[in-house]
């Protein structure tokens, strides 16, 4: 009897989808049943070899041996994963096996981790992909019956093959070059050097940044407050006051409506950003966190880049998630857009979680989950509707304002109201008209100070490296993988900063080591560029949408290897 073997990137989710297609005897390293064998890799099997494999002087790291740039690139078995590469490997090539089933992430990682899987165990036989942004039964189910060819996904491990070889590439031989040039082990990193260079160039701001003194000149009525903006010279700011006399006249009242629209779902970067910023959870584990939930099949892929929903959830969405919520119409056909999604949709609850007891489940992972519920419900709401009132009045050149604010609609906001701060507490102004006359109680001289940049937050540090080097692209132009790194791999570049001593958390803060400036000082502008870095990710987007070649792109990256070398070497 012929079966169709299964490979799931984890055991979970392994054992999710055995269940579902009936392969529930268990057995060393798999599961089968129905016609089936379901058995999974753990994470990364096969990786580069490094360079000692192409040549035994290579374990010596010397200036005159770069740049090492391999014609034909070595992978081999990671060693702690042999055993399961070898169950992989036999099933792969065994007779009773006629198709091969990539279930592993739907993303250009899970691409990776499957097909040099597959590479490495030299199997020929048919390949087929499983594509699903939920692990609950009825998405496995459905998927199984709709698989894609495999080669449909060639142009997407292409890009995971140029990124992975791109990152050998700059890290073998940057790191060595700067390493042996100054004498101290240094890591180099196509992403990562960039990433660490905002952080030296943002905490150099803060130690160079020098305040400086303004006042403002502040009339206390009876229950509020005029005040004027910044003015540099102190005298000025007492003359001003001396001369305002006992009573002002109002010379102006605006009242305007400030309608502010719901943000969108959640991608995965804006969902570490909100729990880095409510809960004070790092980007690695908001991104656990997520992947244990989806594992639960509490809620969708989380791996993602898009904030849209497919114009076919519609129905199912507000049917099984939005249920008798309100939801505004109008948002619904913003939301929901196909042509928007990437790989997958936004992250949003599944269906099924909705009946699902969550006191079983961490603490940490409840909090996450009903933040990506409400931000769901946020998202399809009405907008926000406050009546903002600004009072001006005018004296000797100088306006003196105060500004106000009521919600008359509170919409998307109510259900957010736990995550927010008190920012949307009305303030109340006082009845008045242009060309009241109000006295004055108390006249001040308020002296204040410019403020310096704040330090990298996760929060914060993942805009930044979200819209890094963004302005250096064209106009118009839409990258699905812009700015460092991808939504899967920013978290663990951080982590990966931290771990290697060139940056520390001080607190929520991070901030770079005297051993993280000494890098960014050496390395040449190229490889700490954050306008480099998002070029490349762009073009890596392009090789997966078969716009450019593998080729090419490693062809640029070796020039500018070559050229760093050269020039030291004729230095």
């Amino acid at each position: 009897m012929k079966h169709k073997l299964v490979v799931a990137e984890k055991p979970s989710v392994a054992l999710s989808i055995s269940k579902v297609l009936g392969a529930t005897k268990k057995q060393d390293g798999y599961y089968e049943g129905n016609g089936y064998r379901v058995s999974w890799c753990v994470g990364h099997l096969i990786q580069m070899a490094n360079p000692e494999r192409y040549d035994e002087k290579y374990v010596k790291w010397n200036i005159e041996d770069l740049p090492i740039i391999p014609k034909h690139y070595k992978y081999e078995v990671s060693k702690a994963t042999k055993k399961q590469f070898a169950i992989l490997k036999k099933l792969m090539n065994d007779k009773e096996i006629d198709t091969v089933i990539n279930a592993c992430d739907a993303g250009r990682e899970g691409e990776s981790i499957f097909r040099l899987v597959y590479t490495q165990a030299k199997c020929k036989k048919k390949m087929k992909r499983l594509w699903i942004s939920s692990m609950e039964d009825s998405a496995i189910k459905e998927g199984f019956e709709n698989l894609k060819d495999g080669k449909d996904y060639d142009n997407l491990f292409e890009s995971a093959q140029a990124r992975t070889i791109a990152d050998w590439l700059v890290g073998m031989n940057i790191s060595r070059f700067y390493s042996c040039l100054y004498k101290q082990n240094y890591s180099v990193g196509r992403v990562q050097t960039p990433t660490l260079a905002m952080i030296v160039k943002r905490d150099d701001e803060i130690a160079n940044f020098k305040k400086e003194k303004y006042y403002t000149v502040e009339l206390s009525m009876n229950d509020f407050t005029l005040s004027t903006d910044r003015i540099d010279n102190l005298e000025i700011a007492e003359q001003l006051k001396n001369l305002v006399g006992e009573k002002i006249e109002i010379t102006d009242v605006i009242q305007k409506e400030k309608i502010t629209k719901p943000d969108l779902p959640f991608d995965l970067t804006t969902l570490q950003r909100e729990c880095n910023k409510y809960f004070g959870y790092s980007a690695k584990q908001t991104l656990d966190y997520a992947q244990s939930l989806y594992e639960k099949k509490l809620i969708t892929y989380p791996r993602t880049d898009s904030r849209y929903l497919t114009t076919d959830m519609v129905t199912s969405t507000i049917n099984n998630i939005l249920e008798k919520n309100e939801f505004d119409k109008e948002r619904i056909k913003v939301i929901f857009n196909s042509s928007k999604v990437t790989d997958h949709h936004a992250i949003i609850p599944t269906a099924s979680s909705l009946n699902e007891d969550l006191s079983s489940i961490p603490g940490s992972e409840t909090k996450v989950y009903r933040l990506i519920l409400s931000k769901l419900h946020a998202s399809v709401g009405y907008p926000l509707i406050e009546n903002t009132t600004k009072i001006v009045a005018s004296f000797n050149g100088f306006q003196f304002t105060s500004n106000g604010k009521v919600i008359a609609d509170e919409g998307f906001i109510k259900y957010l109201k736990e995550y927010k701060s008190k920012k949307n507490e009305d303030i109340i102004l006082p009845s008045v008209s242009v060309g009241d006359i109000l006295e004055i109680k108390k006249k001040s001289i308020k002296e204040k100070y410019t403020q310096p940049p704040k330090h990298f937050t996760e929060d914060t540090l993942l805009k930044a490296m979200e819209i890094a080097g963004s302005e250096a692209l064209e106009k118009g132009v839409e990258v699905e993988r812009k700015g460092l790194g991808t939504p899967a791999t920013r978290a663990g570049i951080i982590e990966n900063l931290i771990y290697k001593g060139f940056i520390e958390r001080d607190k929520k803060n991070l901030k770079a080591t005297h051993k993280g400036i000494s890098l960014v000082t050496i390395v040449a502008d190229v490889f700490k560029s954050a306008e480099t870095t998002a070029k490349w990710e762009m073009e890596l987007s392009d090789i997966a949408q078969g716009k450019s070649s593998k080729e090419k792109f490693l062809e640029g990256i070796e020039t500018e290897i070559k050229n760093a070398v050269t020039k030291y070497q004729e230095a």
